[in-house]
């Protein structure tokens, strides 16, 4: 009975927190919506009495807070400064009767302004007391220290520019509102001002590799974003259609064919900045458009592209940072120039306990790799060279953490490629790995015509067996390097990596200042649909107040199991509450996510689940969810999976639906479950 009765007491615990928490939010939505109504009360005073803000066309801004507050640093005290005409945003606001203090915000920073009755007049007084935390202004007046010793503006005049109509979120920052703040970048702009110093490290990146490149004697072009071929790289491209003309067209995937055209053309050093479309997952390293550099130089190779790829990282973190040394995801990273150069034959006998080069049959090769548990792409040929770099994908690349150069790939995922003199079964090629993340790839190019076209009809019988991220022929391009391309290096660089690097950011969301995002009614409508692996976001949840019923006629469940499992044996499966931590997609794979969680232990835990279908792996980090800790370790996709997460799973109207098992989030990790 006091069993039964702690159980009552819990649900009606349960049951009232419930109530208190829609109660909550009730009033906070009744509150937000008094607070607009408020403001656009107060605009519509201000119009009527003739003083639309919106009416405005300009303000004088000839002064800004970091350099007002920088020139007044060496003023004494008790001396007046200059007189200035400043204008931004009124980021708080502290009324004291016939004085208040205000702080402004303009795109160097904040100053705070001191605003007084007698000097700005009884009815403007008046006036921006009703102003609101948000309102653009425009102030002048001069420029001293308080008796507190902050450098502030003696305001003379104030005027109000622009009504804000929305209030500001208190707190918009931090896991829960990660969406949130990609979504509306523009208040995640306003509210926290580090995000804007990401961003003049990007614009300062790019402009510092515009000029290390002119300085070489490089010209930048432009070529085209829409192309009747989809090349230049393995990827499945967007498709769209051209009305006039009536045909399909791809958003391009690389501007790699239409650079070395134009080296073919006799531009010796050209490039191009550009935007890049690749219909593909999601993840922290990956957005379907992204920002690269592509750059190629007649009579060079790849070893080339290595000096000017080291050159541009790391005077880039010197010039910006201040130095070499930086750290990113976790691991401090030496810029240094010297970076390692390691082939792959070579680093993978060094990571993964396999020598290729000992090895020249290619059932050998496949066995070999097998062995350790790689598996090859189901649309591979079983040769050398797709086992070499499956090792190499599986089981070396995660292992890169300082700069390092992989060389001599194999000709097989390198159709564009020149061959290696001295061994015709691998190319000229490297990539750049900092923190098992692909920085860079770069190619001696080929420029032979007759293996060119060799290589893409293998691409093309590629493609047929099912892999359609497989290079396209280009018969124009063929047509090019048959009228004669010079001996030339190449290479692209991803530049959202690379400021991912040098802002320290862990996901490149944080570095594109729109990234893609899934339209919250889709995921509504996906939801009310019954497709519950998709769960929506804090964001959206605080979006969509109604909770979505699902039409259990429409539902159907697995029978049960009919054999029984004595107590002794259940009892050996430990489930444990863990915490995401980090989660992304597994390269090569559709389906796979991998988790890093935190089961309560000193070391962290890795699980691979096959359900990218129903989750984007950013919406996943922070979750509290439940996993079976003690079945053997397995390998999928060459990554040792330790344990199980588990899901709820059944049909709906014809089709799966899932679910990940969430706790709450006060359930601490580790916890037993019984």
């Amino acid at each position: 009975m006091a069993n039964e009765t702690l159980e009552q007491l819990g649900n009606a615990l349960e049951a009232a927190q419930q109530k208190i928490g829609a109660v909550a939010e009730e009033v906070s939505e009744q509150a937000y919506n008094e607070l607009v109504a408020i403001r656009r009360e107060k605009l519509r005073g201000l119009q009527e009495a003739g003083n639309d803000p919106f009416e405005l066309t300009s303000y004088p801004q000839a002064d800004f807070a970091a350099e007002v507050k920088e020139s007044f640093v060496d003023v004494p005290e008790g001396e007046q400064g200059r007189s200035v005409c400043m204008a931004g945003r009124m980021m708080s606001k502290r009324v004291m009767g016939k004085a208040s203090f205000a702080d402004l915000r303009d795109t160097t920073g904040n100053i705070q302004l001191y605003v007084r009755r007698d000097d700005v007049g009884v009815e403007e007084y008046q006036a921006f007391k009703k102003f609101d935390i948000g309102d653009i202004i425009g102030v002048r007046g001069f420029v001293f220290r308080t008796k507190m010793g902050e450098i502030s503006v003696h305001v003379t005049e104030i005027v109000l520019l622009s009504k804000s109509l929305l209030p500001l979120p208190e707190k918009f920052h931090g896991l829960k509102d990660r969406e949130a703040r990609y979504r509306q970048r523009y208040v995640d702009l306003i509210v926290n001002p580090e995000v804007r110093k990401t961003f003049e490290v990007r614009s300062k990146f790019i402009r510092h590799m515009r000029n290390y490149l002119d300085e070489r004697g490089y010209m930048e072009v432009e070529t085209p974003v829409l192309n009747t071929i989809a090349g230049g790289a393995a990827a499945r491209p967007f498709v769209t259609h051209h009305n006039t003309l009536d045909i399909d067209m791809y958003m391009r995937i690389a501007t790699e064919l239409p650079l070395k055209r134009l080296i073919v053309g006799g531009i010796d050093r050209v490039y191009e900045i550009g935007r890049i479309f690749r219909n593909e997952g999601m993840d922290p390293k990956h957005n379907p458009e992204f920002t690269t550099v592509e750059l190629y130089q007649a009579y060079a190779d790849f070893h080339t592209m290595m000096d000017i790829a080291e050159g541009i990282l790391s005077s880039a973190a010197l010039e910006l940072l201040g130095g070499y040394e930086v750290e990113w995801l976790g691991e401090k990273i030496d810029l240094t120039p010297g970076w390692r150069r390691l082939t792959m034959v070579d680093a993978v006998k060094e990571y993964a306990g396999i020598d290729f080069g000992a090895i020249s049959d290619n059932a050998q090769a496949v066995a070999a790799a097998e062995a350790i548990g790689v598996e090859l792409p189901e649309a591979a040929e079983p040769t050398w060279g797709n086992a070499l770099y499956a090792c190499f994908d599986q089981r070396v690349e995660e292992k890169l953490i300082q700069p390092t150069f992989i060389t001599m790939y194999p000709v097989e995922v390198s159709p564009l490629t020149k061959r290696s003199p001295q061994d015709k079964r691998l190319t000229e090629r490297f990539e750049l790995f900092i923190c098992h993340s692909e920085m860079a790839n770069a190619y001696s190019e080929l420029n032979d015509p007759i293996d060119q076209r060799e290589r893409f009809v293998k691409q093309a019988e590629q493609r047929e067996r099912g892999d359609d991220e497989a290079e396209m022929l280009d018969e124009d391009f063929l047509t090019a390097l048959e009228y004669g391309m010079p001996p030339t290096g190449g290479m692209g660089m991803g530049i959202d990596r690379c400021v991912m690097l040098l802002t320290n950011s862990s996901t490149i969301r944080e570095v594109i200042l729109f990234p893609t995002m899934k339209p919250l009614e889709q995921k509504r409508d996906e939801s009310k649909a019954g497709n519950a692996a998709v769960n929506v976001s804090a964001e959206a949840a605080s979006v969509s107040a109604p909770s979505v019923q699902i039409d259990l006629t429409k539902v159907k469940i697995e029978p049960l199991f009919a054999d029984e499992v004595d107590f002794e044996t259940f009892s050996k499966s430990d489930f444990r509450v863990v915490k995401i931590e980090a989660c992304e997609a597994v390269p090569k794979s559709k389906k796979l996510l991998k988790f890093t969680l935190n089961d309560g232990t000193d070391r962290k835990r890795t699980i691979l689940s096959g359900i990218h279908e129903y989750y984007e792996p950013e919406e996943l980090v922070g979750k509290t969810c439940v996993a079976i800790t003690n079945l053997p370790s397995r390998k999928m996709m060459g990554i040792d999976s330790e344990g199980m997460l588990i899901s709820a799973v059944y049909e709906y109207d014809g089709r799966e639906g899932l679910n990940l098992l969430m706790l709450d989030d006060n359930i601490p990790a580790g916890a037993k479950l019984y």
